[in-house]
């Protein structure tokens, strides 16, 4: 299997307590965050990663080279900002299977890739059961696990948030006019009933480190939890 890393993130929530390193590269333990989610991956079999690049690419570059463990690192750089969505759009030219998982570079969801499927439906998201937030949107789902709408962000007691993973069919945008640069969130918003797309709930650990205080906590966790093979 191959999965696309959006770790073009510029950090800019995070420049009080990392500087000058792309935000997937911000210090966890001695070790880039990044190399938690490349280990994730590896620990999964995915073969093969493009690490979609933009600021400061070269220093992701020459710290893992073309390799990490058993996963061939394939960088697509971005000559400008594209989005979220602009950016997996260019970078599944460089895929060939036809389904691939795409993760993003500043979350971690300890999730078990091979538990998300896709049938009829071009996109599954893993979701992640949260209590008493306004960090995040919500993403509703029916008993069949299909999205039946996207909530803004707002205070919850209880909701489903999108964990920042996803697997996706190749084809996925071929049937949209879409422009160069696009938010992946918003044409999932736009889209879903179209893309007949279904999320799964998983309930394992999720971090986000966009901000110091969640930075801190990833570092608390990852210490204590997390073990390199």
């Amino acid at each position: 299997m191959e999965a696309i890393v959006l770790a073009g993130g510029l950090g800019t929530r995070l420049r009080s307590v990392v500087s000058d390193v792309p935000k997937p590269m911000a210090p966890i333990n001695d070790k880039p965050f990044l190399e938690y989610i490349l280990e994730f991956l590896n620990n999964q079999n995915i073969k093969k990663v493009i690490l979609s690049v933009g600021y400061k690419w070269e220093v992701i570059k020459d710290y893992f080279g073309d390799k990490y463990k058993d996963i061939e690192l394939v960088y697509n750089i971005e000559k400008e900002q594209l989005g979220t969505g602009g950016a997996i759009k260019d970078s599944l030219r460089l895929t060939k299977n036809d389904e691939v998982y795409v993760l993003n570079g500043d979350t971690f969801f300890d999730v078990d890739l091979s538990k998300m499927k896709l049938d009829s439906n071009l996109i599954e998201i893993a979701l992640k059961e949260m209590k008493d937030f306004d960090r995040y949107g919500v993403v509703e789902i029916d008993e069949d696990g299909y999205i039946q709408n996207f909530k803004e962000k707002s205070y919850y007691n209880q909701g489903f948030i999108n964990g920042g993973i996803y697997l996706l069919k190749r084809e996925i945008f071929d049937d949209f006019n879409l422009p160069k640069k696009f938010s992946f969130e918003e044409f999932l918003e736009n889209n879903f009933q179209n893309l007949k797309a279904k999320g799964k709930v998983f309930n394992s650990y999720f971090i986000d480190i966009g901000i110091p205080e969640d930075y801190e906590k990833a570092k608390r966790y990852f210490s204590e939890n997390f073990i390199f093979r």
